[in-house]
């Protein structure tokens, strides 16, 4: 928000959780006041019952930029979900979209023979995979078995393949700011106290509510956002609800520990470290120095003629990990 006061922007999400309606809590969606104060683009999108791809996203941010910047303004990317960043700028690979039958059949094993035994089985057509993937990463096998049993190849074969159009044509260009922690301490505290406030401001009633609806499940991509998952898994009976805290913590601390994994393979980021106590003043010093007036990229352009300027801003795009703790969602910062 301090961006924001600086010159005029518009904020896209890049948080697979923030798209769900209804899922306010635990997604440290903004409030009301920062909706209004700045507007906020891909959030709110979808109800929990729908689907949300990276393609999708991919499309959507790069309409966005577009239109963003054919108004003279700065489109702010903010978020971290990487593989929304990763379909954005390197496209995605050309590999099958799932398919709700396999994806049936596969739960069906699971239940039968548990996920271990499946990850044995992928062991055996896709090592490289299964080499990555813990042996109770359900999600996970399920999509590298669903991919081979849909098309005869390993999951990993697609990696070096051809990319689809939305992303790979898309790229923006900017500034890339990525705020990461000097120190993991500090990380693992922000952590626990971002979902300790989550359960105390009604975490588990939100869930409650959402379980009530009678049409979700914990299958569904919405539920297996971090924190809902464990919410809702304590609430079934599946785990003590005693544990309920600690699951989430530690189920938060992977996720960080795989963002942080993602950026560091992005050698033209411009590292902040998020726990200095100036993080905010070398966050807008970068941006001073940034030329920020570049003509938008011929790649981000509509067709239509009415989305056209002859100058524009570039996409500025911090990652932000405010919903896993990095900053809380009451700092005075981007």
């Amino acid at each position: 928000m301090a961006i924001a006061r600086e010159r005029p922007l518009e904020i896209i999400s890049v948080d697979s959780a923030l798209v769900y309606r209804g899922m306010d809590i635990g997604t440290a969606k903004p409030c009301s006041a920062e909706l209004a104060a700045v507007p906020h683009h891909l959030i709110n999108i979808r109800d929990p019952l729908q689907a949300y791809s990276a393609a999708e996203f991919a499309n959507d941010a790069k309409a966005l930029i577009a239109d963003i910047t054919a108004r003279g303004k700065l489109a702010l990317l903010v978020g971290g979900t990487m593989l929304y960043f990763k379909a954005l700028r390197d496209g995605l690979d050309a590999m099958p979209k799932a398919d709700a039958s396999v994806r049936a059949a596969l739960e069906q094993e699971a239940s039968q023979r548990g996920w271990p035994a499946l990850h044995s089985e992928l062991a055996k057509i896709d090592p490289v995979t299964a080499a990555r993937l813990q042996p109770a990463d359900a999600q996970r096998i399920s999509r590298a078995l669903e991919v081979f049993r849909l098309s005869g190849q390993a999951i990993s074969s697609f990696h070096s393949g051809s990319k689809v159009q939305a992303g790979a044509a898309a790229s923006p260009s900017g500034l890339l700011i990525s705020l990461e922690p000097a120190e993991r301490s500090w990380l693992h505290q922000r952590i626990a106290q971002r979902f300790d406030a989550m359960l105390s401001m009604g975490l588990l009633d939100e869930v409650r509510s959402l379980r009530a609806r009678g049409d979700l499940c914990a299958d569904l991509p919405s539920m297996r956002c971090v924190g809902y998952r464990q919410a809702w898994e304590a609430l079934e009976g599946l785990s003590p609800m005693s544990e309920l805290r600690d699951k989430g913590i530690f189920a938060t601390r992977q996720l960080a520990k795989r963002q942080l994994t993602w950026l560091r393979a992005m050698p033209e980021r411009r590292v902040v470290a998020c726990d200095a106590p100036d993080a905010l003043a070398q966050v807008l010093a970068l941006v001073q120095a940034s030329d920020l007036s570049l003509r938008t990229p011929d790649s981000l352009r509509d067709p239509d003629s009415s989305l056209r300027a002859k100058r524009g801003n570039p996409c500025l795009r911090p990652f932000n990990m405010d919903r896993h703790g990095l900053r809380p969602r009451d700092d005075d910062d981007v």
